[in-house]
């Protein structure tokens, strides 16, 4: 393929850069989940960590598996649920899906700048802003270089994290001075905040695991690839989760003061400032990989649906030299610039909202396109036959049910509103565009 005289390939991603990209955009580390010990509890923290993927990640993750080696297309869930019940809630999967994504690709730049502060306490609210913004610029130029560059760049981030937050296990577990597990629940705590907003920041720990379908066209042999590389990373990030939690309340305690950034203060009660310091470098390190896998899987969605005349053509160009849809990743990364002022906590009960419909979308796309289009090449299967399918789709459903109706009334109220946009702006797009229109 050859744009304005100029040679474009696009350069692919093997299993390992797979698995590094799929880990940093569905966890990057431990750090976030730290509100949750103050919010429901020791002890129910650490059950929801070791339970919750059993009814969300594990049974999206199996039927991602299926449906990329069924229909490997860019824009993955998207493309399946349009497939499965038609334009109209494919469409809803796509937007909703790129809606959520501006509630947090801003928000992990503000939390790198965040922990910035740790080494710059004196930085004004304009420098901060700046540093946001510089890092979502440099992370726009490494996605606009392709999945290759942008694997590469996550293992490196990875690796990084991956030996502080190892060595504050391994010093905890051998300085054990409190039960992890108490209390269970945050005494006098309201019932609706222990198992609701504690379940919706869990759920939010162990979204994203159909998200890289999305970028199944720019994976080698995705049919092989995904469904290995969902095998490595569910473990691996409910061990990276669980396990600096539990040696953390075990050796440092102090559960009452579990909030954002707590664990830069539990590595420094456990092995001394100089573990403090590398693990709030990790976590700044977590953020940006984060943003960076976030700009790569969300992206392909307004590129995928302008291919599918829902948005404006201009978003399905591709680089001259990259092959990628660079006007697409830079669009997105405006927005999350503009929004890159907003705090996580105040976004997360919203979020869920819109993660979980597309989830419930993605699992219900499984079931129906088992029944209308057996002769897909699917060659990974759910295991379990009509139970195992029964399983992956109800678990998810009756999970993302229990957490909405946990929530506060207001992330109630602007969960509906942000739901109902998404067929306010189809019948828009509807009505001004006749190629949809005519869909």
């Amino acid at each position: 393929m050859t744009t304005n005289g100029k040679s474009s390939t696009l350069r692919k991603a093997g299993l390992f850069y797979l698995v590094f990209v799929m880990f940093s955009y569905t966890t990057g580390g431990p750090f976030g989940l730290e509100d949750m010990v103050t919010t429901s509890g020791p002890g129910i923290t650490l059950l929801y960590l070791l339970i919750i993927p059993f009814f969300w990640c594990i049974p999206v993750s199996l039927v991602s598996a299926e449906l990329t080696t069924a229909m490997p297309v860019e824009g993955g869930f998207y493309r399946w649920t349009r497939a499965a019940f038609g334009d109209f809630w494919g469409f809803l999967a796509g937007w909703w899906n790129w809606s959520a994504s501006f509630l947090l690709g801003g928000v992990y730049a503000v939390l790198f700048a965040d922990y910035f502060a740790y080494y710059y306490p004196q930085m004004t609210w304009w420098q901060h802003y700046l540093l946001s913004l510089a890092l979502i610029a440099l992370l726009t130029w490494i996605n606009v270089r392709g999945i290759q560059m942008v694997g590469q760049v996550a293992t490196g981030l990875e690796i990084f994290i991956f030996i502080p937050v190892m060595t504050m296990i391994v010093l905890a577990l051998t300085r054990w001075h409190f039960n992890p597990f108490h209390p269970w629940v945050v005494p006098h705590q309201a019932t609706i905040k222990i198992f609701g907003v504690g379940l919706a920041l869990g759920l939010w720990l162990y979204s994203g695991y159909e998200q890289l379908s999305t970028v199944a066209e720019e994976v080698e042999n995705p049919q092989r690839s995904y469904p290995r590389a969902l095998a490595l990373v569910v473990p691996l990030s409910i061990a990276a989760y669980f396990l600096p939690t539990f040696a953390g309340l075990a050796s440092a305690g102090s559960w009452d003061k579990w909030h954002t950034g707590f664990f830069s203060d539990a590595a420094r009660l456990i092995g001394g400032p100089w573990l403090g310091t590398w693990m709030t470098l990790a976590a700044m390190i977590g953020n940006v990989a984060l943003l960076s896998s976030t700009i790569l899987t969300t992206t392909r969605m307004p590129f995928a649906m302008a291919e599918d005349g829902y948005l404006p053509d201009v978003l399905t160009r591709k680089h001259a030299r990259y092959a990628t849809p660079w006007l697409a990743i830079i669009a997105s990364a405006v927005i999350y610039a503009l929004l890159s002022w907003q705090s996580l906590g105040q976004l997360i009960s919203l979020y869920i909202w819109l993660r979980s419909a597309t989830t419930v979308l993605t699992v219900l796309s499984a079931w129906k396109l088992r029944r209308t289009r057996p002769d897909l090449p699917r060659t990974f299967v759910v295991p379990g036959g009509a139970v195992g399918m029964l399983y992956v789709v109800a678990a998810p459903i009756l999970m993302a049910i229990v957490a909405l109706l946990g929530g506060k009334l207001v992330a109630t109220i602007g969960g509906v509103i942000a739901i109902v946009l998404g067929p306010v702006v189809y019948g828009l797009l509807s009505l001004r565009n006749p190629r949809t229109a005519e869909k």
